[in-house]
């Protein structure tokens, strides 16, 4: 890699070379920033596998649909609202209508007690990220931070479009 600002370096790829890149990359930062996490019930957040991905797939600011959530993470509705019912009791997440008003159609939302679950059970561990991190400039971390929320938001398109579809790959 070069040393030029990360946004231009990345400016004009191809899909061949943006898939490329994403596949010689991501194993390097799981690699430097992954830790080993035991989820059992037993823990301080009492977060089970299944627990912690619902979490990490919603956000404290943009309302998730149950529906979509459950096709995203291949879970029938049923599991995925057993689940939600324990994560609002523990104060992980709330429910908020719809922007619209439709009372029948909700939305969930990640509480600050949820983020901080969701930060202490990440397979990317805190610390390390954040030292990794403090390596970058300024503008490349803005630039890593929104890389990777659009790469997440595609693949939340594409598991819709490939649940919807039929299939799951």
């Amino acid at each position: 890699m070069t040393n030029e600002p990360l946004t231009s370096y990345l400016g004009g790829m191809t899909l061949d070379q943006a898939v490329e890149q994403v596949q010689l990359t991501y194993p390097q930062v799981y690699y430097a920033c992954h830790t080993r996490h035991q989820r059992k019930r037993s823990t301080d957040h009492r977060l089970s596998q299944r627990d912690a991905a619902i979490l990490a797939h919603l956000s404290p600011d943009a309302p998730r649909v149950p529906a979509q959530l459950a096709r995203h993470l291949a879970i029938a509705r049923s599991t995925l609202s057993e689940a939600l019912k324990k994560l609002e009791l523990l104060d992980y997440v709330r429910r908020v209508a719809d922007a619209n008003g439709d009372g029948r159609r909700v939305g969930l939302l990640l509480t600050t007690k949820g983020l901080r679950a969701v930060r202490e059970t990440s397979v990317l561990e805190s610390a390390r990220l954040e030292a990794v991190l403090r390596c970058a400039s300024a503008s490349d971390r803005a630039a890593i931070a929104a890389g990777l929320a659009a790469l997440a938001d595609a693949c939340r398109r594409y598991r819709d479009v490939a649940s919807s579809k039929g299939g799951t790959h």
